[in-house]
């Protein structure tokens, strides 16, 4: 780890900071005046700069230009004898981490350097995750609009609505949004609503009291707590149970929350960012979603296209997908054919963005050869009218899980056991032409059992009725 440097002209000071480092085992540098520290900045990086603003010669204020000139995320806590206004709020425009009077506590110093230390290197692990991370890939028309839309609402603090087909990176944008604003530095926190059994959601959520429930053995902070100061992602946010809807209102209207169990209210300075793959606006209606939290979260509504729309980054998604995977798996790259780019640029794809990179994991694994042709593809894309065997779908149903798994989703069972619901219901009632009678009789279901789903799935089964 990277030292502190202690600048201060006052040499008991800097005895008092040498002393109090070496015992927290804390790798320290001092400096008698900014000008030898402003010398070793050519060179040299610190972690952390603690350094007085009054001193001979550059003062502090001048070495916290240039500190932040040279290496903007480096925390300076600035130090001073006189506790005027005018030095306190101009250290701050400077960009000082903190502002430390003298005298001080050495404890509450050691633990001031301590918190600059943490921020100091989360702050460096955001660069390199930022660096390593390219960033969301199309140069369709369609996704120019979108890279438009991050940049104008990067700065903004308002709500956003993400809304697309299941697959098309709604939550990549997120992390786009978060990543390019004033909360950069601060957490992001996603939670998918549908993922969560609904009675486990609200203590997801708001977190809980010690004793708020049976099993409730301690204090727990909820994702609104976790993503304090930062952004939280609320992933398909239609699928929100009636009584939670009301709840997350709440807080939006108001910016307070407690706890369950709690009395205590609990400010949230969050920015909420929602995404859904649902009509909201058809929910609404439908009495499953309510009207004034629609218009909470749709401030700024921002549409992700599905791939079908932006068909010529489907060669850009394929190659970028197999060297990824190559990477992981640590082989040679793998390389559609023209043929075969031809060919996947003519399908639908209606996983989007999600089905191609499950695809190219699929044949960077599978695929016999480096050079891919049409033949290597999976059974079910080589052929629109190929027989939907057991062996296809449950092929494909065990990929989704692994995709899932691999990315540390939970509540699995329960998503995919929706998905195939609501899929076996949609399926039904275009087969009988929307009679639901008909309908559950081919499903094995009871009639009100039917019309209950159709409402918890959000299913839009109103064309035709029997």
């Amino acid at each position: 780890m990277k030292p502190v440097w202690i600048i201060d002209d006052d040499r008991s000071i800097r005895w008092v900071f040498e002393k109090a480092l070496t015992r927290e085992n804390i790798a320290f540098k001092t400096f008698p005046s900014a000008r030898e520290a402003l010398a070793a900045l050519n060179t040299e990086t610190p972690q952390v700069v603690v350094s007085d603003i009054r001193m001979p010669g550059e003062s502090g204020l001048e070495l916290l230009q240039r500190a932040k000139a040279l290496h903007a995320n480096l925390p300076v806590i600035i130090m001073t004898a006189y506790s005027d206004l005018e030095s306190a709020v101009t250290a701050f425009q400077g960009g000082a981490y903190e502002y430390l009077p003298k005298p001080f506590d050495v404890d509450h110093a050691v633990e001031l350097i301590r918190r600059a230390m943490d921020e100091s290197m989360r702050q460096e692990s955001v660069a390199e995750e930022t660096e390593a991370t390219p960033e969301i890939l199309g140069q369709a028309p369609a996704m120019q609009e979108v890279f438009r839309a991050i940049g104008r609402l990067a700065q903004s603090h308002a709500t956003v609505m993400i809304t697309g087909e299941s697959g098309t990176g709604k939550e990549l944008v997120a992390r786009a949004l978060h990543r390019h604003s004033p909360r950069g530095a601060k957490p992001f926190i996603a939670i998918n609503t549908a993922a969560i059994p609904r009675e486990l959601l609200e203590s997801e959520l708001f977190g809980h009291e010690r004793g708020a429930f049976t099993g409730a053995q301690a204090q727990r902070r909820g994702r609104f707590e976790q993503a304090e100061g930062g952004t939280l992602f609320l992933d398909e946010i239609g699928d929100m149970p009636p009584e939670l809807q009301t709840r997350l209102l709440r807080v939006l209207s108001d910016g307070y929350f407690y706890r369950v169990g709690g009395h205590q209210p609990i400010k949230a300075n969050v920015r909420v960012i929602a995404a859904t793959h649902q009509d909201l606006e058809a929910r609404v209606k439908q009495g499953l979603f309510r009207d004034d939290l629609f218009h909470r979260l749709n401030v700024i509504r921002l549409r992700l296209p599905p791939l079908r729309e932006r068909r010529e980054d489907i060669p850009l998604l394929a190659r970028h997908f197999l060297a990824k995977s190559a990477r992981e798996l640590g082989v040679e790259a793998k390389r559609l054919s023209e043929a075969t780019v031809k060919y996947l640029v003519a399908q639908d794809l209606p996983g989007n963005v999600r089905q191609i990179e499950n695809l190219c994991h699929w044949l960077t694994v599978m695929a016999p050869s480096v050079t891919i042709e049409v033949k290597d593809l999976p059974p079910e894309l080589r052929s629109e009218t190929a027989p939907a065997t057991a062996a296809n779908w449950v092929a494909a149903l065990e990929r989704e899980v692994e995709t899932l798994l691999n990315r540390g989703e939970t509540g699995v069972m329960d998503e995919l056991a929706r998905r195939f619901e609501k899929a076996l219901i949609v399926r039904a009632l275009a087969h009988t032409g929307g009679r639901r009678i008909e309908a559950s009789q081919l499903l094995g279901l009871g009639r009100n059992t039917l019309t209950r789903k159709i409402q918890e799935l959000g299913i839009d089964a109103d064309k035709k009725t029997e």
